[in-house]
């Protein structure tokens, strides 16, 4: 047995909360964690099986929305490795929490929904191996644990650190600590990520090492079925910004052949990557076509100094956008239409917006409504409903975040030109646009060859609209920040039509006047997993399913 002493420590956990969430939701606002020391479980080098008495025994106290406290008691397995042959096992393991006791009542949480939330951000390296409990995990700075190379370094110049890649994202720890009082299974698994680098100066962390990497943790888990607690089947993915993108992509391109060269170098499990629901916060994705679409949307709005970017730029992105959207031929959701660069501004107003806005409006008290219209002109509130048009809600919104173009900048200064490096360069063009334009003194008239294929393994549109892959997740919870210019709002609202089209379950909607990483509604999130994974809690806390 391998059962870890209690040892009592606190951690004080600032959580979002939506109020009138559900029971089972409603644990949103505040937690103080307890727990003891905890040492590695890690898999023994080449060992895919999952030990079953290898965890510590944690107890956190989470406060709901009323105020009130519930006490949690979990059993948390640390840094188990999830590839038979790792890259860098400080990247590659999972952290497993499972509650076993909900205010002193006891939980069997062996056919529970397990969360899958991943805390990448900014396509950089996310490690769990220092978490000392549920929630904890986190981006690494760069610094590698064992690559084939010799030992790694980090990369402090690597692209897109404080430029035009936001950098936080990942799964929120409302998520976890949420999921777990509702009594669910959490897993969190780590990440290589861009800027890792090892003794050779090779970038080991590029696409498409992320995704790789959180299907292989995927498939480590389903492996162990009946071993694992939580229902392997019922799989719910998180995640944030990349972390976002990465979820998405993970809900996408379930079991596609694509990856299976990668997975077997790793020595993942022969077991499916398939799962059974998305959630995604502002994913960063789409990531060849984004620069267009980032300048459909934002291309009018000035940089934070006021300054406007080149128009001459902005203005051929956006034709490329056009060409682009209009070859998807999706159509939006409540029967909107097909979707154009024409009518997409209609279409985001009157899907996304001002639903979003009324929603917001509706839940003030009349005299801070009354405050915030007197602030906000652009508005008109009739008979409990907001209207606007969509110059105004630029306006509104103001500055935008990135310059032009935002994702495949012309000097490879974007992060997402390291994302797409390749052994010793750190960054690389991915659109032929971007590499004409170079201002870096590249004289290659052509994209590298295997830039395609990145570019597919990379995009859950690929999986999506393109070639609709049948692994793929058919319940979507897709959520962003009405003020969020870190990418398009098109683009996650194509996800999501893309998703409807094929006739999957989509939850999608936009937070009024929030930003990047945004996440105002936690408890249903919660509420949502146990809707459509079928899953029922009883009063007082005992979970059957």
């Amino acid at each position: 047995m391998k059962h870890r002493a209690v040892k009592r420590r606190s951690v004080v956990l600032g959580l979002g909360a939506t109020a009138g969430v559900a029971a089972v939701g409603g644990i949103a606002l505040s937690a103080q964690a307890s727990g003891g020391t905890s040492t590695s479980s890690s898999s023994d080098a080449g060992s895919l099986a999952f030990d079953p008495d290898g965890y510590t025994k944690l107890t956190t106290t989470v406060t709901d929305t009323a105020g009130d406290e519930h006490s949690v008691t979990y059993h948390f397995w640390k840094a188990i490795t999830y590839v038979a042959k790792p890259v860098d096992a400080t990247y590659q393991s999972l952290n497993v929490s499972v509650p076993v006791e909900i205010d002193g009542t006891a939980v069997d949480a062996s056919n529970a929904p397990i969360l899958f939330a991943n805390s990448v951000g900014g396509y950089m390296p996310s490690s769990v191996a220092d978490a000392t409990g549920v929630g904890a995990g986190g981006m690494g700075g760069g610094m590698g644990g064992g690559a084939p190379s010799g030992a790694p370094s980090a990369s402090a110049s690597a692209p897109g650190a404080n430029g035009n890649t936001n950098a936080t994202g990942g799964a929120l720890a409302s998520n976890q600590l949420l999921a777990l009082a509702a009594g669910y299974v959490v897993v969190e698994p780590g990440a290589r990520g861009r800027t890792l680098k090892n003794s050779a100066g090779e970038y080991y962390g590029v696409a498409p090492a992320a995704i790789v990497d959180l299907k292989a943790a995927v498939r480590y888990v389903r492996a162990n079925k009946g071993v694992i607690p939580g229902d392997t089947d019922r799989i719910v993915s998180a995640g944030t910004s990349a972390g976002g993108a990465l979820s998405s992509l993970l809900g996408a391109s379930g079991d596609s052949p694509l990856y299976a060269k990668y997975l077997k170098e790793l020595g993942a499990a022969d077991a499916s990557d398939a799962i059974f629901a998305t959630g995604a916060w502002c994913p960063i994705t789409d990531l060849e076509h984004a620069d267009g679409s980032y300048e459909w949307n934002w291309g009018a709005n000035a940089l934070g100094t006021g300054k406007q970017v080149d128009q001459t730029v902005s203005k051929t992105l956006r034709s490329q956008f056009a060409e682009y959207q209009a070859g998807l031929k999706l159509r939006g959701l409540n029967g909107f239409g097909t979707l154009n660069a024409r009518n997409y501004d209609e279409y985001l107003v009157e899907q996304y917006l001002e639903p979003s806005a009324t929603t917001y409006l509706a839940a003030l008290s009349d005299t801070a409504r009354e405050t915030y219209l007197a602030a906000n002109t652009f508005i008109t509130w009739k008979n409990g409903r907001a209207t606007f048009s969509w110059a105004d809600f630029l306006t509104h919104v103001g500055a935008r975040k990135k310059d032009t173009p935002a994702f495949d900048a012309f000097d490879l200064s974007a992060g997402e030109n390291n994302e797409f490096g390749k052994g010793t360069v750190i960054s690389r063009h991915f659109t032929a646009y971007s590499l004409k334009n170079d201002t870096t003194g590249l004289t290659a008239k052509r994209l590298d060859s295997d830039i395609p294929e990145m570019l597919r393994l990379m995009n859950p549109m690929y999986f999506l609209a393109d070639k609709p892959n049948a692994g793929r997740s058919k319940h979507w919870w897709i959520r962003l920040g009405t003020k969020d210019s870190d990418t398009s709002l098109t683009v996650s609202a194509n996800i999501a039509a893309a998703a409807s089209g094929l006739g999957d379950d989509v939850d999608h909607l936009y937070y009024w006047d929030q930003g990047h990483g945004a996440n105002t509604d936690p408890g249903d999130f919660i509420t949502w997993i146990a809707k459509v994974t079928g899953h029922k809690a009883k009063a007082g806390g005992k979970v059957k399913k």
